[in-house]
């Protein structure tokens, strides 16, 4: 469990851009959290701390921050991580899923065919969630591999989006370390 110090600590090294990438959002850059290694270092450990006596077979990282976080957490706890990316970068066989972005636009998200084993049990990890399309796009591929969703973890949770409300409504929990009304 985080303390509001380490909190605090997180928060404040989350740098907040207004207007972008649209009039009206305010975009969580957590590019200057990565630049503070102390911010960074209690970022990760909160997560190793979550899991580590959870059974975890996998962490699956969506594309592209969830790739910082989920291949470092996945060293620490000393189990696999799994690429989520977006459509056609991915250079064996895919399944795909399709989903809306918090702008309108479609997006299509894909993971190897083989990268899942009947019952791994997944942990999805990213950055944020706003309005749930990708990282719901990401547990549906999940679960058709025949793996299960443990969780969805984020450093941020824009809450005004309704995103972590969405997932959970499709059975699927998430847990974020910070979250913004």
């Amino acid at each position: 469990m985080a303390n509001v110090e380490d909190l605090d600590l997180i928060r404040n090294a989350i740098r907040t851009v207004d207007n972008w990438p649209e009039p009206g959002v305010k975009f969580r850059d957590i590019t200057t959290l990565l630049q503070n290694p102390s911010a960074f270092n209690k970022t990760i450990q909160i997560l190793v701390d979550r899991y580590k006596l959870q059974e975890v077979d996998v962490i699956a990282g969506l594309d592209a921050r969830g790739f910082i976080f989920g291949p470092v957490v996945a060293y620490e706890l000393g189990i696999g991580f799994i690429p989520i990316r977006k459509k056609g970068k991915l250079p064996y066989t895919t399944c795909a899923e399709s989903y809306t972005l918090e702008y309108g636009d479609a997006a299509t998200v894909e993971m190897h065919t083989d990268a899942i084993k009947p019952n791994d049990r997944v942990l999805v990890i990213d950055d944020l969630i706003a309005t749930g399309g990708t990282m719901l796009a990401a547990c549906k591929l999940i679960e058709r591999l025949g793996g299960k969703v443990i969780e969805c973890a984020v450093i941020n949770d824009l809450l005004y989006l309704k995103g972590s409300q969405s997932i959970r409504q499709n059975g699927f929990p998430v847990y974020s370390i910070l979250e913004y009304q």
